[in-house]
């Protein structure tokens, strides 16, 4: 990979990171469904109009708009709604790159290495210690569904690489256009017709802000860009930058929201970290020992 992409790597990362921040403004004012719709809403409109669609069926389109706006986001931000921190949430979502690893696997025989394996079980043990902390259940829903949003950011990396080496931006654009009527019903359904009003009243320049970084940066950059890469490299070697993420986004949450994790939540965000970390560099260490 050249040195162009790490560096778009890992600015993707950063903004993906922070973009955690950026949920929690959101849903402290409005829906969390509804606040996904409206993300999907800036990302298509009126960007649709300037960007051509790229060379793909639409069935595909809408298979990744669906896994990610609503599979991946609808999930996310629910999570955090319901008191998921913002900081561990976006250490936890990284499971994506084991779950994008596992699904390359099925569906375009990548084959994971030895090491990747034991950096996913490592941190899936950790994801385990931070269950401990949440065995009741109001406590454990959030994580349940922040582990689900990440299982669903692996199946929509699968359909961004099944797209090939297209314009991703286009991609993304277009695709933004699946997930606000399935996201704005759900809202409804869950949270009565109401939200409609209690968002025009709550709204406030933060929610617009996030809801805009959400869009511009996290959804037509950050996503975009990843798709982009996913489409030009295996999906081994990209995922793993994404573990800057938990980086910006801890530290973020941390400077931004002031949130702290308990000691059982740091030692089970250690062992996902070191589990990250194996599968970044075990191949390195392995090959430098051997």
């Amino acid at each position: 990979m050249p040195l162009r992409h790490i560096l778009l790597s890992f600015a993707v990362a950063t903004v993906l990171g922070m973009s955690f921040v950026a949920v929690r403004w959101g849903v402290d004012e409005v829906s969390p469904l509804l606040m996904t719709a409206a993300r999907y809403a800036l990302a298509a409109f009126p960007a649709l109009f300037f960007i051509k669609r790229p060379p793909v069926s639409w069935r595909l389109l809408a298979t990744y708009g669906l896994l990610i706006g609503v599979g991946q986001f609808g999930l996310l931000f629910l999570a955090i709604k319901l008191g998921m921190p913002a900081g561990l949430s976006s250490l936890v979502i990284q499971l994506q790159v084991f779950f994008t690893i596992g699904l390359a696997f099925v569906f375009f025989g990548e084959r994971p290495r030895p090491w990747q394996i034991i950096g996913a079980l490592v941190a899936f043990g950790g994801i385990a210690v931070i269950a401990l902390e949440r065995l009741e259940g109001a406590a454990l829903l959030p994580l349940v569904l922040t582990i689900a949003a990440a299982g669903f950011w692996g199946f929509g990396n699968m359909a961004s690489k099944r797209a090939g080496r297209i314009d991703m931006t286009g991609f993304v654009v277009w695709s933004a256009l699946f997930p606000v009527l399935p996201l704005v019903a759900g809202a409804v359904l869950l949270d009565g017709p109401g939200i409609f009003a209690a968002a025009a009243q709550n709204l406030t320049w933060r929610g617009l802000a996030s809801a805009a970084f959400m869009a511009w940066g996290a959804t037509l950059f950050g996503f975009s860009m990843l798709a982009r890469l996913l489409s030009l490299y295996p999906a081994s070697q990209v995922s793993p930058f994404m573990l800057f993420v938990p980086v910006a986004g801890i530290a973020s949450a941390g400077l931004l929201l002031g949130e702290t994790v308990t000691g059982i939540e740091i030692a089970g965000s250690a062992l996902v970290f070191l589990g990250l970390m194996i599968n970044v560099f075990g191949g390195r260490l392995l090959r430098r020992f051997a």
